[in-house]
């Protein structure tokens, strides 16, 4: 998912930089005075998850190559605003020290990860949790299917991106087929892993999740049966 230096030209790069700028922007304006002793810690937790999953990419075909975003992750753990500036960050020290993605093309990776990935994880992931249960049982399930969904959504918003200002020697619909096929696996994956972290945590430490507020823990003492005495 990360895009390389020239993979688009130069409107659509300066555009998606404006984009994220924007979106990082508000993030901090959203998110000010929400990080304290409590959810600093794990916003550092999901940030260096996500970085470490990031690290393992997959070679799709048609230049291009596909990871774990881990965006819906993070929105879920710490809140939209807070994940936006989380993937940026993630997305900064790739660029610049281990030259994953371009840095003319950082703002396109922030867009199509830190904005579209986190927001449409997010979305997702407030849509499901209506159908389910108030209970925290339940948000591993949404987060998963967010988690799944958000992956396609990103790499669909590569696709158009490409479309309008593409000028790798790639054909779109090579392009498109790989990136969409490809990530619609990969989102497999990245629900699966959502499930088990957001899982763990919200079975020991609910009170840590955003995603978790508002719901409760399962009633088991109505599910245990009484013993006569």
């Amino acid at each position: 998912m990360h895009v390389p230096d020239g993979f688009l030209d130069g409107p659509t790069s300066v555009g998606t930089a404006a984009i994220a700028a924007v979106g990082i922007g508000v993030a901090l304006w959203r998110s000010r005075g929400s990080l304290d002793d409590r959810s600093a810690p794990m916003a550092g937790m999901a940030a260096v998850f996500v970085f470490a999953a990031q690290m393992l990419n997959f070679p799709v075909g048609a230049g291009t190559s596909g990871h774990l975003l881990g965006g819906a992750l993070a929105a879920v753990l710490v809140g939209p605003w807070t994940a936006t500036l989380c993937i940026t960050v993630v997305l900064v020290v790739q660029a610049l020290l281990f030259a994953d993605g371009g840095i003319t093309a950082l703002g396109t990776n922030v867009t199509l990860m830190a904005v579209v990935g986190v927001w449409a994880g997010w979305a997702v992931f407030r849509a499901v949790l209506l159908l389910l249960p108030r209970r925290t049982g339940s948000v591993p399930v949404a987060a998963a299917i967010a988690a799944f969904v958000s992956v396609p959504v990103a790499a669909l918003a590569f696709v158009g991106l490409y479309a309008v200002g593409g000028q790798a020697a790639i054909p779109l619909d090579a392009l498109a087929t790989a990136m969409l096929s490809w990530h619609a696996l990969i989102g497999i994956g990245e629900a699966v892993i959502t499930f088990l972290v957001v899982a763990s945590i919200t079975a020991a430490r609910p009170d840590l999740v955003v995603g978790a507020a508002g719901r409760r823990p399962a009633d088991l003492t109505r599910a245990t049966p009484k013993v006569a005495a």
